[in-house]
């Protein structure tokens, strides 16, 4: 993994919660000699386990299952047992957001208000966890308000009131919550509720130097900072996190003197809050004063003759389905989700709109096809370790998306691969790697599979060479 990767992939510490959805995915480079001359279809079982029986694979776990996209099973191994999936997880999750949803519906962030002249008495932008929400379209809002000619904001609130429950998933380790990958969610989100920063190396046995993807944020923060610059030949390793209560960022590790420079993320403390401060900041910068500015967690009433003044689209559904499975972005997951909840349950009666979306995912997965007691969910991004999901759940998810209306936008949202025909999702953490999607085999027919393996001590890579030389196999099926 470069140290430039994706945020949603930082190392936090040596957990790695999120594996990019090309690092299984590119790195079949290399084949064995039995996948390069073709497998009989007859003969996939022996060779599949002939991989998992070698003896370095002995005290791992695994769970394997193959089909046809017509029902006919090729392979399995365990494939009925429960096991921790990582980000295989958004597989499911993204399937029954796109039947329940849909795929062209797009999230409104709205501000409404009345005008006096060219002051605004009081304006409320609701929020709709649009995680796209960044500098630039804040900025919009705040340039749409300027053309119609507002100078001045008497009163102006922040509508935090879209989801009921915790921001945050009780179930998710606290070394997960601290980094931009593990961000709290709720429906003002800015910035995927995380600050970017750049860790630099600088002369051996000096702390590294901190820089910001946003300059302004800096002054925002307490830094902690007990990294430091190590020769060319001493090991790398980089710790990010932050205080639980306050935005103290802690930094430490250490990084080889001329070496590349480090990317991270660290989750915001208090999202609503830091929403606020950016839109208020996006109003002054065109020009618009505030007087009093604050944060509502409760519906506000509208006033007498308001009307929507400024407004941003989130992209369609779709579109976040393909980013959060290409990117393995856990916020989109968790979005979605939600939304699942708020369109599935529209009294609310279940304890939080996260738990609503669990039930909603469960209830139009089922209508898939894929047996309710496959799988186990407690996210909608596989960051929590509880989530038990089989080999299973996650074929009959693929194998439904394959017939449904939406298949051509679920399968096109899959990463691909260097090897032709091969969409899938990635899952990594500590101890766990797997791979679950579509292989069309040039000499056979179109086929959905999950790879799973947990409770292994080998490396990430090992785990991962494992799941490659399968799907080399089933790539090179052929009919004999």
């Amino acid at each position: 993994m470069s140290k430039n990767a994706n945020r949603n992939l930082f190392l936090l510490c040596a957990l790695v919660m999120n594996v990019a959805a090309t690092s299984v995915l590119g790195a079949f480079a290399q084949s064995s000699p039995s996948a390069a001359s073709g497998v009989c279809a007859s003969q996939v079982g022996a060779s599949i386990d002939q991989i998992l029986q070698q003896p370095e694979n002995r005290r791992s776990r695994f769970g394997v299952l193959v089909e046809t996209l017509g029902g006919n099973m090729l392979y399995s191994n365990s494939h009925l047992s429960y096991f921790t999936p990582a980000s295989t997880t958004k597989l499911l999750t993204t399937a029954a957001a796109l039947e329940a949803i849909g795929p062209d519906y797009r999230l409104r962030t709205s501000v409404y208000g009345t005008l006096n002249g060219t002051t605004a008495p009081q304006i409320r932008l609701v929020g709709s966890s649009d995680p796209t929400i960044n500098a630039a379209k804040l900025q919009t809002l705040a340039q749409q308000l300027a053309a119609r000619g507002i100078k001045r904001v008497d009163r102006l609130i922040v509508q935090e009131a879209g989801f009921t429950g915790p921001t945050i998933n009780p179930t998710w380790q606290w070394e997960d919550i601290q980094s931009g990958y593990g961000a709290p969610v709720n429906s003002l989100i800015y910035n995927q509720n995380a600050v970017d920063i750049m860790l630099w190396p600088t002369e051996i046995g000096q702390p590294l130097k901190i820089t910001w993807a946003n300059p302004e944020e800096a002054g925002n923060w307490r830094i902690e900072n007990t990294s430091k610059t190590v020769a060319p030949d001493q090991p790398e390793f980089v710790e990010v996190g932050r205080d639980f209560r306050e935005q103290v960022l802690k930094v430490s590790g250490q990084l080889r003197f001329g070496s590349e420079p480090e990317d991270a993320a660290v989750a915001v403390v208090n999202p609503d809050s830091n929403f606020l401060r950016h839109f208020r900041a996006a109003l002054q910068r065109e020009g618009i004063t505030v007087g009093t500015a604050t944060v509502s967690t409760t519906d506000v009433a509208a006033t007498p003759g308001e009307i929507e003044l400024a407004a941003v689209e989130s992209p369609t559904l779709a579109e976040l389905v393909t980013t959060t499975n290409q990117t393995s972005n856990n916020l989109y997951a968790e979005v979605l989700l939600r939304l699942l909840g708020v369109n599935g349950d529209r009294n609310q009666t279940a304890a939080s709109t996260a738990i609503a979306g669990v039930q909603a995912a469960k209830t139009t997965l089922w209508r898939l096809g894929v047996d309710p007691q496959s799988y186990f969910m407690q996210d909608g991004s596989g960051l929590s370790r509880q989530n038990l999901v089989s080999p299973q759940a996650l074929v009959e998810t693929l194998r439904g998306m394959a017939r449904s209306e939406h298949a051509a936008i679920y399968r096109a949202g899959l990463p691909t691969s260097g090897v032709s025909g091969v969409q899938a999702k990635t899952g990594g953490m500590t101890g766990v790697s797997g791979l679950a999607g579509y292989v069309e085999a040039a000499a056979y027919e179109p086929l959905a599979f999950a790879i799973i393996v947990n409770n292994s001590e080998r490396s990430g890579a090992d785990r991962r060479k494992i799941i490659n030389e399968i799907v080399l196999l089933l790539s090179r099926l052929r009919r004999c």
